[in-house]
């Protein structure tokens, strides 16, 4: 009597499912590229001085690391490893040119205060190191999601510190008075410290010592 086989049916991954959604929250945290990795300085350092920049500066990030991340998952069979991270750089190079355009396009001003900083996007550790670490080994909308995750990561911490910076430094929020004239006719005046370069480095270092005082496991993360 022959045997009956039984096909096992293949389970569907979930598109939304728990380790899906780890791929967003860790990078606003546990994983955080700027305080937990600590990349991405550089660009911190320069672009928070003002929310607003910042904000533009975070979603750039975001869209050329979701991006980045989904046509290098799409191509990665096709890529020569001798030649990946060239690849790797033109893919972003393009997300980044695209973006350039589009600025200058539709908000001018900012495109002449970040367009040096865009372009250094095609630089930023945090994209390379995800394409490297992530996008090369998995499968594109897990990898969208990692980009969308670490852009996020990167870009809460920029904005964190610029408003910080804006509110310590010039007293105001994107042009609006904070601090009514009383405090400054009681004697309170604006931290012009705060608007130089070196004061991120400072509030980031605290914001990591505050992050790791709360989380003591992070401080075991290389």
């Amino acid at each position: 009597m022959a045997d009956t086989a039984t096909a096992t049916p293949q389970v569907k991954e979930p598109l939304f499912g728990k380790k899906e959604r780890k791929l967003i929250t860790d990078p606003l945290n546990d994983n955080n590229p700027i305080t937990v990795q600590v990349l991405g300085i550089c660009s911190a350092l320069a672009v928070t001085t003002q929310v607003y920049p910042s904000v533009v500066m975070s979603i750039a990030v975001v869209f050329v690391c979701a991006f980045s991340n989904l046509t290098t998952s799409l191509v990665r069979n096709h890529i020569p490893k001798q030649i990946r991270m060239i690849v790797q750089l033109v893919i972003i190079a393009t997300l980044v040119t695209i973006v350039e355009l589009v600025l200058k396009a539709f908000s001018y001003p900012v495109y002449k205060q970040l367009s040096v900083f865009i372009g250094l996007i095609i630089t930023n550790c945090i994209i390379m190191g995800r394409l490297e670490a992530f996008a090369l080994a998995n499968k594109p909308w897990r990898s969208f999601l990692d980009g969308i995750g670490n852009g996020l990561g990167y870009g809460a911490i920029l904005i964190l510190v610029a408003v910080i910076r804006e509110i310590t430094g010039k007293g105001a929020i994107g042009g609006f008075a904070i601090f009514p004239q009383s405090f400054y006719d009681a004697g309170y005046f604006n931290n012009n410290l705060m608007v130089l370069p070196a004061s991120a480095l400072l509030v980031i270092g605290v914001l990591i010592w505050i992050q790791r005082s709360m989380y003591p496991k992070l401080v075991d993360v290389s």
